[in-house]
């Protein structure tokens, strides 16, 4: 056996291998998305059983064998078991993993991503906050860790800030906001109110454990709905399984 190494990580994903089993992605801050095999995880006495599944977040301890990690030990820290129970919350919560995954990459630091996933993951259980917000929260703010946020302090064209009381936009084609005069001849240019505007700057600004400390109206959670959703759709090339589900059962 090698020698072992510890991270701190979420899992993202698990599936059967074998009869007793598992495959298991790790989100970590040490060394990103890595794979790694629990082995008799399956089994009904195995300290593996509670820990080798989504949304548990804890300390990982492995050794690396010639394809892959293997897992040696796991201490919890949080688990959500409550989450599974929820519906649609336990749709948005695998979304909201398929995303993380799809964006981790093995050898970089994680540790703004998994802080992310672990704040959305207990708004989820919040009865106070909308599963909607904070899909638009999440989405957003994973822009935004990623380098991909749309430009929203100020014109995506000119750099200015619009006045306090003129029309702003959004375009999916510029990236961004506009002002008015910008807006001019921009196809795909959508007229966004100012508090829709004010929403998404705190979303890409606020410290990580504010992001949920805020509830917008109704009209203004389906603007977000529509020019978030659309972002974050240009700007993955993958079509979520858990996305689907939640679509279709949420319609």
């Amino acid at each position: 056996m090698r020698d072992l190494i510890t991270v701190q990580g979420v899992v993202l994903s698990a599936m059967p291998v074998g009869e007793y089993d598992k495959r298991i992605v790790l989100l970590t801050r040490e060394r990103g998305k890595i794979s790694a095999f629990a082995k008799g995880a399956r089994r009904m006495n195995s300290p593996f059983m509670a820990a080798a599944n989504p949304f548990v977040f804890g300390s990982f301890t492995l050794y690396e064998g010639r394809t892959s990690y293997n897992l040696n030990q796991v201490t919890v820290t949080h688990h959500f078991v409550e989450l599974a129970g929820m519906q649609p919350g336990i749709y948005y919560g695998y979304y909201f993993l398929e995303l993380a995954d799809y964006f981790g990459r093995e050898g970089t630091d994680e540790r703004e991503m998994m802080n992310l996933l672990y704040v959305t993951v207990k708004a989820l259980l919040n009865p106070h906050i909308d599963d909607r917000l904070v899909r638009c929260v999440y989405e957003l703010r994973m822009m935004e860790v990623q380098g991909l946020c749309p430009q929203i302090s100020s014109c995506a064209v000119c750099d200015c800030t619009p006045d306090e009381q003129a029309p702003v936009y959004f375009s999916q084609q510029e990236h961004g906001m506009l002002c008015a005069a910008c807006a001019l001849g921009v196809r795909d240019a959508v007229r966004i109110s100012r508090a829709a505007w004010y929403a998404m700057q705190y979303i890409v600004s606020v410290p990580m454990g504010k992001l949920y400390t805020f509830s917008v109206k109704e009209d203004v959670l389906q603007e977000l709905e529509y020019h978030i959703h659309r972002y974050t759709s240009a700007n993955t090339d993958r079509k979520f399984k858990s996305l689907q589900v939640l679509e279709m059962i949420c319609s």
